[in-house]
């Protein structure tokens, strides 16, 4: 049985992503911790606690760690407020109290733990910056041989960035650019990695269609809860722009793999300095990881669906 361990920073398509987690089949989740970045870390971290009371279908033993880690350069605001529209959903809050409770560690020791704990390698998942892993991987680097393989949703290796700031060129992705030398310090590690970039996932934008393909399925209160969540998302990050399923792609390759359809091998590094901070780029001497280059659409929403509809 595949145990998995999940980091996030408490979005819309990172919460669903922990959604996906407590309806899975045939896995062990060990744990959950959010982080301060593309989402508020209070109500994320109280999304997943009721969550978990809500749709935890294997009854897995599971606390929130909160993260004490803080950005280089943190997100727009506008674009975290989601993870508190999140928390007021009724579906939510209609029990009136909350079970699960929040871990007493920071999520990086909450990590370590976890990893330490697991009876075989672990497979992390995170959808959100590295922060919390090279903490961990600093505090404990013994941590590295208990990962199977590290899931990240992060970065861009064609040079389209989703970053628009003063101290920003535009070549990096967000996850990236919120902590560079942590991504550094990960890259340094061997730990075998999975990436899915801001290029993994054309095949996958959320789109109207979607929308009311949820709408005639709300029966199943996943579903339901699912899309009143992106409902909640009216404006994508830049604007012109179209979201596509980046965390979700992540998650559901993590569980998966058939839902990549095609992948490359790359050798990278990470630029930490300067106006293209956080970037990705091609290094022969880099290290080595596996870009997702193609989702299978069918394969993806199949099992999306199928995963929703547990709960009934």
């Amino acid at each position: 049985m595949k145990e998995i361990y999940f980091n996030h920073d408490g979005n819309i398509d990172d919460l669903v992503s922990y959604l996906l987690f407590l309806q899975a089949p045939n896995i062990k989740l060990l744990g959950v911790s959010a982080i301060d970045a593309d989402g508020y870390v209070d109500p994320a971290v109280a999304v997943c606690q009721k969550l978990t009371d809500r749709f935890n279908l294997r009854g897995d033993k599971l606390e929130v760690a909160r993260s004490t880690s803080r950005a280089v350069n943190q997100f727009p605001a506008e674009w975290r407020t989601a993870s508190y529209s999140f928390n007021y959903l009724p579906m939510l809050n209609e029990a009136g109290k909350v079970v699960t409770k929040q871990a007493q560690q920071p999520a990086h020791l909450d990590m370590i733990a976890k990893l330490e704990q697991a009876s075989a390698p672990v497979t992390l998942v995170m959808t959100g910056p590295l922060t919390d892993l090279a903490r961990a991987l600093d505090a404990s680097p013994a941590i590295e041989t208990k990962i199977a393989r590290l899931y990240w949703m992060g970065g861009s290796l064609n040079g389209h960035g989703n970053v628009v700031q003063v101290n920003a060129d535009g070549s990096q992705e967000w996850n990236a650019f919120w902590d560079p030398d942590a991504v550094a310090r990960v890259l340094d590690s061997a730990i075998p990695m999975q990436v899915v970039g801001l290029e993994s996932s054309e095949e996958l934008p959320l789109t109207d269609e979607l929308r009311m393909h949820w709408a005639r399925l709300r029966k199943y209160p996943a579903i339901d809860l699912v899309g009143q969540a992106y409902s909640l998302l009216v404006n994508p990050p830049i604007q012109t722009a179209q979201l596509y399923f980046w965390d979700v792609l992540t998650t559901i390759s993590a569980l998966y793999p058939e839902v990549v359809a095609r992948v490359e091998q790359h050798r990278v590094k990470v630029i930490t300095a300067g106006l293209a901070a956080g970037r990705l780029v091609d290094d022969p001497n880099g290290r080595e990881l596996t870009l997702v280059t193609k989702a299978d659409k069918e394969k993806f929403f199949q099992r999306f669906d199928e995963l929703l509809m547990r709960t009934n």
